[in-house]
């Protein structure tokens, strides 16, 4: 028995119904892919490039778009809209792409602020920093290396660890009590 791949002509593709193209591409066709890469990369670059402004980084989303759809293309139900699941993707990476910028914008922006004299942390201070964070859980390193190291929100933390943000939270404030015990520091602000 042949496989629904192997039936299709180049021809056929081409002309397909997109529910028998999804199906294909769905039993490992890459032929059928690409068919329906060409019907819907102009529109997912038009729907990027309108999202983020930014046509190179469009075109990049796109093609980190497409490498998605191509994992992920068994989870499509049949039925669905492909160009609307597929624009769906494009959204959510640019959004996290827009977020990326914005956090290294504001470091940058930080770290071009900075007044060595007292902003700066002395190499004796890192190295006390590095062993206390060494004492914490890596549960805890990690909470505390996203979001207050990287600007990263409990939200956006707990989504990247795939906790609760409640547990986030947790160990934020668990893990900064430490670093301050460890460190010979008191916890005054809070």
């Amino acid at each position: 028995m042949t496989s629904l791949a192997a039936t299709f002509s180049s021809t056929s593709i081409r002309s397909g119904n997109e529910d028998t193209l999804i199906r294909a591409v769905q039993g490992g066709s890459e032929k059928a892919f690409t068919a329906l890469v060409e019907r819907h990369q102009q529109a997912l670059r038009n729907f990027l490039r309108r999202a983020c402004r930014d046509w190179a980084l469009a075109d990049d989303l796109a093609q980190e778009t497409f490498l998605a759809a191509w994992s992920n293309i068994r989870k499509l139900e049949s039925g669905a809209n492909l160009r609307a699941w597929l624009c769906g993707i494009g959204y959510r990476k640019c959004l996290a792409a827009m977020r990326s910028n914005r956090r290294s914008r504001r470091r940058d922006e930080d770290y071009g602020t900075t007044d060595p004299g007292n902003g700066a942390v002395s190499a004796e201070d890192s190295l006390s920093l590095d062993a206390a964070m060494d004492k914490l859980s890596i549960e805890q390193r990690a909470c505390i290396a996203l979001c207050l190291a990287a600007d990263f929100t409990h939200t956006e933390a707990a989504e990247a660890l795939v906790l609760p943000v409640g547990t986030v939270k947790s160990h934020i404030t668990r893990g900064r009590a430490r670093l301050l015990a460890v460190l010979g520091n008191s916890d005054d602000a809070s």
